[in-house]
């Protein structure tokens, strides 16, 4: 456990400090876990000008060398999988069964990128199709686009940063990251591990900085893309000043899942408490909003309260513990202020809804409206909401009546109704029979509407941080 430490940023593979220095503190306790030293805009220069230069050899690295660094980097967070987890835990509250959990994820993350780097494959197309093009042949080829401005979030603050960090250096791109303020910890601990496995200078540097810095960045014209994860409003402002580069957007959600009569109950139950209470719900595609057939409504009520009841919430360092605390007091004022409004206006209150310091209770609400923010926006806590649906037709307008549109889960063995669902669902994942909450590292994730643009995913992540390029070959 890192305790009463003070780390440096990286660039260039050179630790660095600087004046100010940010202190992380454990949300669940309090307790101090680190002092971060935040880079200036001298040191935002110099990790611009580190990634260039790196870009400029590291785009002709092998594809087999580029393989062994990211199989190595995977090998390392094995061996170390519990430290990890352990500072994942105190500085972002999430319980250790999934920070766990992520440990083995970022593994997975790096390891499939380790195949993928062999894998950026090409194509030769024959140019023979008009009379003028005779003996013409082409050949595309996959090019990595130069350094990438990587901004990450608090929940998921390993993992995450290996979606973004994996794929580049996978395609051949160099990274600037700016992880998330609450959790540059984990991100530094990263970049040690993938500077001993051997990755060249430069290649990757992590600054972690004041928002107006990471704007600062957005807005340059020497990046050639800039990732995202992270709240719809901030990802839509960023993307508005990017400029001419490439921009990927993972933003948030207000996840559905979908119980009809065909549905097995007491499993889509225990999915269901798990995707909407595990690690406080604070995931983009946790479970927000319910919609359960009316003739099977009243059981699943009931065995829903019994099995939300059971949730262990508190200390995220039991191994028990399903729901830990909320990143920081804004959150969890601002979600029991989202439960509050929801009962003043009509809502009615089911179970929990009690918060105590960055606690709060596993909540159940039901008779709730679509312009009340529990239903219409990214909670991103403890909540669901409860709906009862007659129509299968009428129930996915009703999920689709969001301006977002991330994953969807529908739990049914009516194959009509599976099939309806993914040709009508206005999402980027439609999942069957399992929550919304599904990923997979390998699968191409990402929405649509409000809820991101592009998809990650390591094959899908590398194609979007690559341009085909075409050779045209004229045999005379």
């Amino acid at each position: 456990m890192i305790n009463e430490k003070v780390l440096k940023f990286i660039v260039g593979n050179i630790y660095r400090d600087s004046p100010v220095l940010k202190y992380i503190k454990n949300p669940y306790n309090s307790e101090l876990v680190a002092g971060v030293y935040y880079a200036q805009k001298d040191d935002i220069e110099l990790a611009i000008q580190s990634s260039i230069s790196a870009y400029s050899s590291f785009r002709y690295t092998p594809s087999y060398k580029r393989s062994e660094i990211l199989e190595k980097v995977a090998n390392i967070i094995s061996d170390c999988k519990s430290e990890l987890a352990s500072i994942m835990t105190a500085e972002s509250g999430k319980p250790i069964t999934y920070s766990n959990a992520e440990v083995d994820r970022a593994i997975f993350t790096f390891k499939y990128a380790s195949e993928e780097a062999k894998r950026i494959n090409g194509e030769v197309i024959p140019l023979d199709l008009a009379r003028n093009s005779e003996r013409r042949y082409g050949i595309v080829k996959k090019f990595p686009i130069g350094p990438i401005l990587a901004i990450t979030p608090f929940n998921f603050p390993l993992n995450l940063v290996a979606h973004k960090i994996a794929p580049a250096i996978a395609s051949g791109n160099t990274v600037v990251l700016k992880p998330a303020p609450q959790t540059p910890i984990i991100a530094i601990r990263l970049t040690e591990i993938l500077i001993e496995a051997g990755l060249p200078e430069g290649v990757v540097n992590i600054v972690p900085c004041e928002n107006d810095l990471a704007e600062m960045m957005v807005r340059d014209d020497r990046f050639k893309m800039l990732t995202f994860t992270g709240s719809a409003k901030v990802g839509w402002y960023l993307k508005s000043i990017a400029g001419k580069k490439k921009v990927l957007l993972e933003l948030g959600g207000n996840a559905a899942a979908v119980v009809d009569e065909s549905a097995d109950i007491d499993y889509a139950v225990k999915k269901i408490v798990l995707g909407a209470y595990g690690q406080a719900g604070q995931s983009c595609i946790k479970v927000q909003r319910v919609y359960v057939h009316k003739n099977i409504y009243d059981i699943f009520v009931s065995k829903l309260l019994s099995e939300t009841n059971k949730i262990i919430f508190g200390d995220p360092t039991q191994p028990d513990t399903i729901s830990g605390p909320l990143i920081d007091e804004t959150a969890a004022t601002r979600v029991q202020d989202w439960i509050q409004e929801a009962i003043t206006n009509g809502a009615k209150l089911l179970t929990g809804g009690k918060r105590n310091q960055l606690l709060i209770e596993p909540t159940i609400l039901t008779d709730v409206t679509p312009n009340m923010k529990v239903f219409n926006e990214e909670i991103f806590g403890p909540v669901l909401t409860l709906h009862k649906f007659e129509e299968f037709n009428q129930v996915i307008e009703a999920v689709n009546n969001t301006s977002y549109g991330l994953q969807a889960g529908i739990f049914s063995n009516n194959y009509n109704n599976v099939f309806y669902a993914y040709e009508n669902l206005d999402v980027g994942g439609v999942v069957i029979n399992d929550f919304p909450t599904y990923r997979i590292d390998h699968m191409p994730y990402g929405g649509i509407k409000d809820s991101g643009l592009g998809r990650e995913g390591l094959k899908y992540a590398i194609e979007e941080m690559t341009e085909s390029k075409l050779l045209i070959l004229n045999f005379i």
